[in-house]
């Protein structure tokens, strides 16, 4: 029963995601970078052949958001990036056919707006000549562009994108199936991995497993209703769209699905009639998706209202620091979100000798800030792209495409290893913001782990006290 409602769950979010998609979308030391480009790219008819380096230069073009909603994760992903690629030149460079060869990063900020990806993308590769595309964790709607430019000029595109469903749904209905595209992470929401893929039948590699094994604490203490809500854009949908049939057969009840309460546009300002709803329903627990700022105000006029459940999952919102501290007073108190990526990873190396908490502590020093996990990510791309530069003893463009596709890896998130759809999936445990007497006030906490390799770092708060 449950495989065939995820068929289902799974076949709507395709739909949705990218019919909403088709609507808006026609360390210690800095690494050594290159300035960003200070004119907007034009475009330009692609050409037959690929850039070439510059002067021993691996060339990389970064497009990500460094301003907008999804800041949260553009700072913490270039920043990883960058701290990669300082590893490498100071290593000497990337071993190419037994030359030593620098990377150079030239980063653009596309303002966390999708229709912004494919120019940029493009300058990158027509003006700054730039040899591969790299873009850090971020939601999969600001993917697709950037995968049609590296389609078009035939350079891989080595990405973290997110939920697989959405992402895969978007690019299974594109023309060209994305093949120059390299999803080294992040998750899926609900469907397991197959085999042979040596994840399958492994617990915590998805959201819901992992959410739904930790709700098996604590949710036979509520009344099992459900607030389910959503930013009503391309990734909330995919969200809305895949938990609730699960929590069903589970026996809990998401109310208002019938007629799609809590799915919200992201315009909206008042969110009081659908929180109403969910007082009169005595929800005990809520659950959903959406940008930081959208989760925000509707949390901080879901307090004033009196709502109070007493367990809240969120995903995308309490990612980073900044993004909860902005809401304000005690709302982030007991906020839990997906973790995939924690300095707390035992075994797993970066680049001479960097580990998972030592990249952690460079970030903390520079930026005085709790970890941000879109860091770990960010530096497995590097580490990725640089192994398969490695193995193809070329940087030219199909050489490096037939070495990623044999990609395995033990980065500093885990190891990566591409499926059919090249995607790799990664390990998810629970978070949850908690109250720290150190500089910072609020810390996410490793609150649940069905890995050995991931240990907990706090006990869970519930309910949330308010």
């Amino acid at each position: 029963m449950r495989k065939v409602t995820w068929i289902l769950a799974i076949s709507l979010i395709v739909v949705l995601v990218f019919g909403l998609l088709s609507l808006s979308c026609g360390p210690t030391e800095s690494p050594t970078t290159t300035q960003p480009t200070t004119t907007q790219p034009t475009t330009t008819q692609p050409t037959t052949t690929s850039p070439t380096p510059s002067g021993g230069e691996i060339k990389i073009g970064v497009v990500q958001s460094l301003t907008g909603m999804y800041a949260g994760f553009g700072t913490g992903g270039i920043w990883g990036i960058k701290a990669a690629v300082a590893d490498i030149n100071a290593a000497g460079g990337v071993d190419v056919g037994g030359t030593k060869m620098k990377i150079t990063i030239t980063e653009v900020d596309d303002q966390s707006d999708q229709n912004r990806g494919g120019p940029l993308a493009e300058g990158l590769v027509t003006q700054t000549k730039v040899n591969f595309l790299m873009s850090g964790e971020e939601p999969p709607t600001m993917k697709p562009a950037i995968s049609t430019i590296a389609d078009r000029y035939k350079i891989p595109f080595v990405s973290s994108c997110g939920p697989f469903e959405p992402w895969n749904g978007m690019r299974s209905e594109s023309d060209t199936k994305w093949p120059y595209t390299w999803a080294t992470g992040m998750f899926a929401i609900g469907t397991p991995a197959a085999p042979p893929d040596f994840r399958a039948g492994l617990p915590g590699f998805t959201v819901n497993d992992t959410w739904i094994d930790y709700l098996k604490q604590f949710g036979p203490q509520t009344n099992k209703k459900v607030a389910v809500f959503a930013s009503a854009d391309g990734d909330g949908v995919g969200w809305y769209s895949g938990l609730p049939p699960v929590l069903v057969e589970l026996g809990y009840e998401p109310v208002g699905l019938d007629k799609k309460l809590g799915l919200i546009p992201l315009e909206t300002t008042d969110f009081s009639s659908v929180v109403n709803e969910w007082k009169t329903n005595d929800c005990q627990i809520m659950w959903g998706n959406a940008p930081a700022p959208f989760f925000g105000a509707l949390w901080r006029q879901a307090r004033s209202l009196g709502f109070a459940p007493k367990i809240v999952s969120v995903g995308r919102a309490p990612l980073f620091y900044t993004d909860v501290n902005a809401w304000g007073g005690d709302l982030p108190n007991g906020i839990g979100v997906e973790v995939w990526w924690t300095p707390t990873l035992k075994e797993y190396q970066g680049i001479g000798g960097t580990t998972p908490q030592s990249l952690a502590d460079r970030w903390t020093q520079e930026t005085s800030q709790p970890v941000n996990p879109a860091i770990g990510p960010g530096y497995r791309m590097v580490q990725v792209l640089a192994d398969a530069i490695t193995r193809a003893g070329s940087i030219d463009p199909e050489k490096v495409q037939t070495a990623l596709a044999t990609t395995d890896l033990m980065t500093i998130a885990y190891r990566c290893k591409f499926d059919e759809n090249h995607f790799n999936r990664t390990p998810i445990v629970f978070g949850q913001w908690q109250k720290t007497t150190a500089t910072q006030k609020w810390v996410l906490e490793v609150i649940y782990s069905a890995h050995s390799f991931i240990p907990t770092t706090a006990q869970p708060i519930f309910p949330i006290p308010y």
